[in-house]
């Protein structure tokens, strides 16, 4: 806190109006959608046969995708935060591309890598393995857009917390990976976990990347983005069902925020 308890530095006051434009912008939508929902039917609409489905789908697939996130996310983000500058900077920007990347694009880059034409696609009809347009197609592309959210979190507070006790600890004898399992991990474990939930909300969020790879097949591929897509458009569940589908997500974007805050380094408890 500055001199005289100053807590807003020296802002300019008029930056204010603009400011309260933005937070406007970005809150009235939000409100305006809570707003048309039917709270009569809003247990019926949630619970609806088709509803369930794409909730159930959508649960199952993106806790797989987190799975797998971790499984290969934690190795990448200890490669890039102990790698040297250079190799760690190619490293990183390759990780951030399908965050900048439109989901469509990444949708259409699955397809020509998994697909029946695409580079692995006869080594896997060779072996009776369809992935376009399957459930595991969900999977794959919630993979795919998920990965950078967990690696960078955890890369970052990978290297907040240096390699200082890591070195200590392999000073005292300890093997690599009773360094990486007693030390490493739990000293990043705020990073881990704020990466895994943030992992998780983009992936029951996805949908470019799902619609084009896996398709829009009740109880196969239709998550709840594609249903409320879906919905929208004319078919599917009704709009109710889809608003309601809508607060859902919106509630769990939410959660993930909370859960962020309460893990993040330094938090104020």
């Amino acid at each position: 806190m500055s001199r005289g308890g100053r807590t807003g530095g020296f802002v300019p006051r008029s930056l204010v109006v603009p400011a309260v434009l933005g937070i406007g912008f970005l809150v009235l939508p939000l409100v305006a959608l809570v707003g048309r929902v039917e709270w009569a039917t809003f247990a019926a609409d949630i619970t609806s046969p088709v509803a369930l489905s794409a909730l159930g789908l959508s649960l199952g697939t993106g806790l797989t995708a987190t799975a797998i996130c971790v499984l290969v996310g934690v190795p990448l983000a200890l490669l890039i935060a102990r790698s040297g500058a250079r190799v760690a900077a190619v490293l990183r920007a390759l990780v951030t591309v399908p965050l900048v990347l439109p989901p469509m694009v990444g949708g259409v880059a699955l397809l020509y890598l998994f697909g029946r034409n695409g580079w692995f696609g006869d080594i896997l009809g060779g072996i009776g393995v369809r992935l376009p347009f399957t459930t595991a197609a969900v999977v794959l592309a919630q993979t795919f857009v998920a990965l950078p959210f967990l690696v960078l979190a955890l890369e970052g507070s990978l290297r907040a917390t240096g390699t200082r006790f890591e070195e200590t600890a392999a000073a005292l004898g300890a093997g690599r990976w009773t360094v990486l399992r007693r030390i490493t991990l739990p000293l990043a474990a705020p990073g881990l976990i704020a990466g895994t939930v943030l992992c998780f909300a983009r992936a029951i969020g996805e949908f470019g990347a799902t619609a084009l790879f896996a398709g829009n097949a009740p109880g196969v591929t239709q998550t709840m983005p594609l249903a409320i897509y879906t919905a929208f458009n004319g078919s599917g569940v009704a709009q109710s069902t889809a608003v309601a589908l809508a607060l859902l997500l919106l509630a769990t974007a939410v959660l993930v925020l909370l859960l962020v805050r309460a893990w993040r380094p330094g938090a104020v408890r």
